[in-house]
């Protein structure tokens, strides 16, 4: 019998969701002959004592997950998310700089550094990108500091407020959908995919909109009514950054697929 750690903390357990989705692994593990320990940050030591870590708690390099990604593999556990995974995912010029060496469609994408931040360059980029562009933060998660700029001022005004948080942006091609796919894929295979339907007042998945905070639509589709073309561009994606668990988001429009971004630690929810 092996025994599955889950590192979890007190956020992922206040989901119902996510909690009945971890029951259920936790149940599915048992029935297999294997034990489960759910793994809370001050109980972090009892990693090394585990056959396998399964992180359900938000990855990043700054914060505890990372040690515990770091300690399973330095004792040679098996872990979902690994941590490069973390790092290349918690870093969208690292994500996209793999997904660009391995070839995979992406809006048109360009990174700047402050040098770089002049009226000319600035000019060139909606001239070769078109208009609206989409500036990042390359740190950002869960749509935050995403920001869709129109003209040369709102560019300023957002990036030198992104380029006090970071050395470098991302400046996108904005591609105009009303849905976006969500591609799970683990260890180079198809695990689910999801619609998410982009609310009419952002074009996020995720906003807060006059003080109140509007989320997408998540519906779950089975893989026959997915584009093939989109399954095959979230698991060549996902294998651009690893082996492990990640949810690619992907753009479909005018039947072109592109990836928005890679992330590692999707959530799994019940239901």
């Amino acid at each position: 019998m092996s025994r599955l750690g889950i590192f979890v903390d007190r956020k992922t357990l206040s989901n119902a969701e996510q909690l009945g989705a971890l029951i259920r692994c936790r149940d599915v593990a048992e029935n297999k002959g294997h034990g489960v320990d759910f793994i809370f940050p001050v109980d972090i030591a009892k990693i090394k004592k585990m056959d396998a870590l399964f992180i359900r708690a938000r990855t990043d390099p700054m914060n505890v997950t990372y040690v515990a990604a770091r300690m399973a593999s330095f004792h040679g556990i098996p872990v979902i998310d690994d941590p490069q995974s973390i790092q290349v995912c918690s870093d969208k010029i690292n994500m996209y700089s793999h997904l660009i060496r391995n070839g995979v469609a992406l809006p048109k994408t360009v990174f700047l550094s402050k040098q770089d931040l002049t009226v000319e360059c600035v000019t060139r980029l909606f001239d070769e990108l078109g208009t609206p562009l989409i500036v990042k933060e390359p740190s950002t998660s869960f749509s935050l500091r995403v920001e869709k700029v129109n003209d040369i001022a709102g560019f300023f005004q957002v990036a030198h407020r992104f380029i006090h948080m970071s050395d470098w942006i991302v400046v996108q091609q904005y591609i105009e959908s009303k849905y976006d796919w969500r591609v799970g894929v683990l260890d180079g295979k198809l695990l689910y995919v999801c619609k998410y339907t982009i609310p009419s007042v952002t074009f996020k998945i995720q906003a807060s909109v006059n003080g109140h905070v509007v989320y997408c639509g998540v519906e779950s589709v089975p893989e026959p009514d997915v584009p093939p073309h989109v399954v095959r561009l979230g698991i060549e994606a996902a294998g651009a950054i690893g082996r492990g668990l990640y949810g690619v988001d992907i753009k479909n429009t005018n039947g072109d697929a592109y990836v928005i971004e890679v992330n590692d630690n999707p959530s799994i929810e019940s239901g």
